[in-house]
């Protein structure tokens, strides 16, 4: 089950909840907004393919845990459109969980707006870490990079999502999650959402390799670590676009 799926079956693009390093949540208002019993659509969410467990929060949110969260990778790269059906409301707060005072601000469509916000000011240099544009730029140019050493040191077959298992490519999946969500916001916050996502990347690659080195052989892991960094490499690209740069190959 993948988000853009999820969000055709609800309407709305869910929220993904969490670090997902054990389960991967999303979270959706969709019953409160049409005024529908959540038990009901619950019962009938549990019922599809892909989802593990369907739970009930208080003021009829949903937590929806799917099964293997790597499969949102085989919709990246393309965008998912605005459901349709759904007449959309002016941005308001929800709370984010059974007991929490706390809210998230969320946007046209239940889409929660990135408080970090604000335009990209980055200049090139200094290329170090402590500059959020190499950051970004540099995790692009790796993303790219091992797309074309797979193809030099032999990495290929069937993508199996469930192998994306490693923490590491979790955090990476968890942030490849929010991007319908973004795509339809009035307030994406695309530059705090790319360095997030640029520093978990960064993270993957040196942590959980994507490519086979000395005398290892390809294996399905090597593949599977190669289409999430197609995906980071896409969405990155797509997120530089949005912020009027030019998505790096090379640094």
């Amino acid at each position: 089950m993948t988000p853009g799926t999820l969000g055709e079956v609800l309407g709305l693009p869910p929220i993904p909840r969490g670090t997902w390093a054990g389960e991967a949540v999303y979270v959706s208002p969709v019953a409160l907004r049409r005024g529908e019993d959540p038990e009901e659509l619950a019962e009938r969410l549990r019922a599809l393919p892909g989802i593990t467990a369907v739970r009930v929060r208080p003021r009829g949110f949903l937590e929806i845990v799917v099964a293997v969260p790597g499969e949102l990778v085989t919709e990246i790269g393309a965008t998912v459109p605005v459901p349709t059906g759904e007449k959309l409301v002016p941005a308001r707060e929800v709370p984010v969980a059974p007991g929490d005072t706390s809210v998230v601000p969320v946007a046209e469509g239940g889409v929660p707006v990135d408080t970090l916000g604000g335009g990209a000011a980055w200049g090139d240099l200094p290329r170090t870490w402590a500059n959020p544009g190499f950051v970004v730029r540099y995790a692009h140019a790796r993303a790219v990079a091992v797309q074309r050493w797979a193809v030099e040191l032999g990495v290929g077959g069937d993508f199996r999502p469930e192998l994306l298992e490693d923490r590491r490519d979790r955090a990476v999946l968890r942030l490849l999650a929010e991007i319908h969500g973004r795509r339809v916001s009035r307030d994406p916050g695309w530059a705090a959402y790319a360095e997030q996502l640029a520093l978990a990347y960064h993270d993957a690659f040196e942590g959980a390799a994507a490519l086979p080195s000395g005398d290892e052989e390809p294996s399905e892991l090597h593949t599977a670590r190669v289409r999430l960094a197609r995906a980071v490499r896409d969405v990155l690209a797509e997120a530089l676009t949005a912020l009027g740069e030019t998505a790096p190959e090379r640094l």
